[in-house]
């Protein structure tokens, strides 16, 4: 059934408001994800760092990661030794790197916990407070990092447990928003504007966190966040409800047409999931793989790229921070280019919803792969290396047409389960990819320790995009059905009524 999606006069439609709120809240809920990555560039006491000089109690090292060599000096008393220029961004703290490495991952724990639930959460008592709560508490949570600081680096990991922990309830809550409000030939922009949202929460944040650092010190790199998540709460609650027939001032014309666009495939009764058939399902199987690899592969560069950039490449903060954001702008763009051709697609009904799922398949790992794979092989210098990283994150743009929205295919009643499902899952790439970094450049910070890396995200990509294209499906599963309970008998059936 195709029902046209025409403008309403004299109302502007609420599934467009719902549509840019949802990005509204993807680009706040990344911002808080991803500013620890350069925030922590400028509290911890510099080590080792391109063409700087390390002061040693036995020994003067001059080192050069761009060069891979270091030449040791024997100290000697009248040797003046430059001193090692450290800017003052605000306090200092002695984090190693495997302590650096809890506190990036320790968002992702918390996070584990709550993208399981969440689903199921929205699912029966409704997106709005979810979401709205989730981020006035982040921000309050935000706000107190540098005293989280002062206190001990514990305080500082808990604090990331705990802005995780509420985060978690966004993106599967998110997907139930969509599966409300959004008409099916119109998800894939809005499953666009999660990945939109993300994209513009990583692009604006590393530039702007290394802005404010530099310039104001590294406390306003917390609190600005902390205020644009709290202003992000209030108007999620002033604006969004939970369904178009909670809308108190939604037009009848518009709330039928998103009801009547859903057909049979969604109900309004409420039901557990079914589990069992869900986890045994191969189109689950392959939609959770693909999404795995996919989330390794941004997770990735959202907690190692400013730090690739900065140590490997040589870039300053704040180039670190803008070319560090430059993949993830070419992933939004390509996000929304892919989508609006996914829903073109899939409005004129040009190829199957399967087909077009397998087909995009190819733009949104393939690539990647193939490009994460030649990095480390044909990057002679930096401009090729983030070339590279650009190319890669911009073609997995088309995952708004893959992974993304599948869920909402296999089963719309239950679609934030199924994400928060392979969310779940997804999410230890988050902890696992700076552990991973960590063990691989633990000797040495250069490019030849960092191809490991890059070519194990490459091998996610590639085998996850087979055992898609095998097994993978974009068709309405029949464990999506909610078998309707009889009515109860009653003794006096005339005075019964419903409410519509």
């Amino acid at each position: 059934m195709i029902v046209t999606t025409n403008v309403f006069k004299g109302s502007f439609p609420k599934r467009m408001i719902v549509t840019v709120m949802i990005f509204v809240a993807c680009t706040a809920s990344f911002m808080l994800r991803v500013h620890m990555s350069i925030n922590l560039l400028a509290m911890i006491q510099p080590t080792v760092s391109n063409n700087s000089f390390i002061i040693t109690n036995s020994t003067v090292a001059i080192s050069s990661n761009q060069e891979h060599s270091n030449e040791t000096f024997t100290k000697d008393d009248n040797l003046i030794v430059p001193t090692l220029a450290v800017p003052d961004y605000g306090p200092r703290y002695d984090w190693k790197q495997n302590i650096q490495s809890h506190i990036l991952g320790a968002y992702f724990y918390g996070y584990l916990l709550t993208s399981l639930p969440a689903g199921p959460l929205a699912e029966r008592y409704g997106p709005q407070r979810l979401i709205g709560y989730s981020f006035l508490l982040c921000a309050i949570v935000t706000a107190l990092f540098p005293l989280l600081a002062a206190i001990h680096v514990w305080c500082v990991i808990a604090g990331r447990f705990m802005i995780g922990f509420l985060s978690g309830f966004v993106y599967p809550t998110l997907h139930n928003v969509i599966s409300r409000w959004i008409p099916p030939n119109e998800k894939s922009k809005a499953v666009a504007c999660i990945a939109g949202g993300s994209t513009f929460g990583t692009v604006i944040t590393w530039p702007f966190a290394g802005l404010l650092t530099e310039h104001f010190g590294w406390v306003y790199a917390f609190y600005v966040p902390a205020l644009l998540s709290a202003l992000v709460g209030v108007i999620w609650f002033w604006l969004i409800a939970d369904s178009p027939s909670d809308h108190k001032t939604i037009t009848k014309e518009e709330r039928d047409l998103i009801e009547a666009s859903f057909g049979s495939t969604v109900s309004k009764a409420k039901a557990k999931p079914p589990l069992g058939k869900v986890v045994t399902s191969l189109p689950f199987a392959a939609l959770v793989l693909s999404h795995y690899s996919s989330f390794w592969g941004l997770n990735f560069f959202v907690t190692q790229a400013p730090k690739f950039i900065n140590e490997v490449l040589g870039f300053n903060l704040t180039n670190a921070g803008f070319l560090s954001s430059l993949p993830y702008l070419a992933r939004m763009f390509s996000g929304f280019f892919f989508g609006i051709i996914g829903d073109g697609l899939r409005r004129n009904e040009t190829m199957t919803v399967t087909a077009l799922r397998k087909s995009f398949i190819v733009f949104s790992h393939f690539l990647p792969g193939a490009f994460l794979i030649a990095l480390p092989f044909i990057a002679q210098n930096p401009i090729v290396t983030v070339s590279c990283i650009i190319a890669c994150l911009g073609f997995n743009g088309a995952s708004t047409i893959t992974n993304l929205v599948n869920a909402q295919d296999l089963a719309p009643n239950f679609a934030a389960t199924l994400y928060g499902m392979m969310n779940f899952l997804a999410t230890t790439a988050g902890f696992l990819a700076p552990m991973t970094v960590a063990f691989f450049t633990s000797e040495k910070n250069t490019m030849d320790e960092w191809k490991y890396v890059f070519l194990l995200t490459a091998g996610f990509y590639i085998v996850s995009g087979i055992f898609f294209i095998a097994f993978g499906s974009g068709k309405v599963q029949k464990w999506n059905e909610i078998k309707q309970q009889p009515a109860a008998v009653s003794a006096e059936p005339e005075v019964l009524s419903v409410k519509l």
